[in-house]
């Protein structure tokens, strides 16, 4: 089959993709940015990937007319609570106006659980995206489901950031709210095994885990499986705004996606029993297990997939990578070191797994300090780290960074800040002629950014040198 897999670069997308390539079916990956697609899929003639933003109709005819099944994946295009319900609504109608011109016979959408009167804008969203793409001209299949556990989802990071950090908590009152967990292999299952099944054409099922615990069970039990000891007090007195900033500042989430984030969880997330189980002959996995499964995942450093290297976990792109390429050389302020290299691979391998909990080789608490102020500002810090601890590709987060360009043949990595910063910077590290060169390239916005390049000169000076010594030093 032919099969058209939106959202490719998403949490779930990347995790699809490989299942369908492995049952020998066609794949056309859609992409904002052809940057950000798996680089080993250039090796695998069963996939292929295409640009398409679904937010500009015109770069939507890249998509051939041979499709038989599409899986639309497409989920917060903007962390802002402001537009995204109309963006969503925007890409939905796209989507299907175009795969209305093909010969599809099957979407698939993963939506979320909406079963109660009183929803989130984020399921209200959701639940108008189903309505959208239903046609005439195919057939839709809809999963709903509802927490996903499982290695560098958003929930299950938050999660862990507030178990593994805070021994005592006091805590909201959604945390009293129920909600039915499920395992993310338990819903590429759901989405995998639907491909092509008659019998679920234009059939909706809300899929979950065997369990409905409230939040504050899920923090408890994430505790038992890390064998922690945590306490949890719940108050009534919390407004959501302080939720938001709870979140905010104790996890690696930004403050917008907090607010989101809050917002749903205020919302009870139980599911409508259906026979879907064993039609696709899926036995969901208990919350407990999907916990321990992650953490196979984490300790084999074989995270597929992060909420983090989202752009929805961006502090400041919004559009495609390529436009911030081409570091510019006029207007800008710039730091710029090399030293000889002797050994260019230990070298290389070292640029490649740095940040994160690696660190910056040099001046750590500097670049910490600079994270909290960062947080402070509603910037988003130092907490996003990094999805894999030796490995970077184009789109992923690294710390307040994001990767722009990484090709270790090339020898060169590419980074551009999201940090708060009144004007726009990259950092660039390459090896050429025998040398590395560290290059920090600062653009100032008006008088501001120009006082804060002198504010920070001293610190640069100590940092960049410190950090371009230990990179050479094998």
């Amino acid at each position: 089959m032919n099969i058209l897999v939106t959202g490719a670069t998403g949490y779930i997308g990347k995790r699809l993709i490989p299942l369908l390539a492995n049952d020998d079916h066609q794949v056309i990956c859609a992409v904002r940015d052809k940057l950000r697609a798996d680089k080993n899929y250039a090796e695998d003639d069963t996939i292929n990937v295409i640009e398409a933003d679904f937010l500009k109709p015109e770069t939507l005819t890249n998509i051939p007319n041979d499709i038989d099944v599409a899986f639309y994946l497409i989920h917060s295009m903007s962390n802002s609570s402001k537009d995204f319900e109309s963006l969503e609504e925007r890409c939905a109608t796209n989507f299907k106006a175009q795969l209305e011109k093909t010969n599809v016979k099957q979407v698939i959408y993963l939506s979320g659980i909406t079963n109660e009167e009183n929803l989130s804008k984020h399921l209200q969203s959701r639940k108008n995206v189903e309505d959208i793409l239903k046609s005439n001209k195919y057939a839709t299949t809809i999963f709903k489901a509802g927490i996903i556990v499982g290695s560098g989802s958003s929930s299950f990071e938050i999660i862990r950031d507030l178990v593994e950090k805070l021994p005592f908590m006091i805590a909201p009152k959604w945390l009293n709210t129920k909600t039915q967990p499920l395992a993310v292999r338990d819903v590429l299952s759901f989405l995998h095994r639907s491909v092509g099944r008659k019998d679920l054409y234009n059939k909706s099922y809300d899929v979950f885990g065997p369990e409905i615990l409230t939040y504050k069970q899920m923090l408890m039990q994430f505790a038992q499986v890390r064998g922690l000891k945590r306490y949890i007090l719940t108050v009534p007195v919390m407004t959501p705004k302080l939720s938001s900033y709870w979140l905010y500042f104790v996890t690696s989430t930004s403050y917008k996606l907090a607010s989101s984030l809050v917002d749903s969880m205020g919302v009870q997330i139980i599911g409508k029993p259906s026979n879907i189980n064993s039609l696709l002959n899926v036995q969901p996995k208990s919350y407990k297990e999907a916990v321990s499964l992650a953490f196979e995942k984490i300790e084999q450093n074989s995270i597929v997939s992060s909420w983090k290297d989202s752009m929805v976990s961006s502090g400041r792109l919004r559009n495609q990578l390529h436009k911030y390429i081409n570091v510019p050389k006029y207007g800008c302020f710039k730091d710029y070191k090399e030293r000889p290299v002797k050994d260019a691979e230990k070298t290389i391998n070292k640029i490649w797994s740095i940040g994160g909990k690696n660190g910056w080789y040099y001046g750590t608490i500097l670049w910490k300090i600079r994270g909290y102020i960062d947080k402070l500002f509603g910037g988003i810090g130092l907490r996003r780290g990094r999805t894999n601890p030796t490995q970077l590709d184009v789109g992923d987060a690294l710390d307040f960074w994001r990767v722009i360009f990484a090709d270790k043949q090339q020898q060169k990595l590419l980074l551009y800040a999201e940090m708060r910063l009144p004007g726009e910077a990259w950092l660039e590290f390459k090896i050429e002629d025998g040398l590395l060169k560290q290059t920090a390239t600062f653009r100032p916005r008006g008088l501001w950014g120009r006082l804060y390049w002198y504010a920070v000169l001293p610190f640069h000076g100590l940092i960049f040198n410190g950090m371009i010594n230990k990179l050479v030093d094998v």
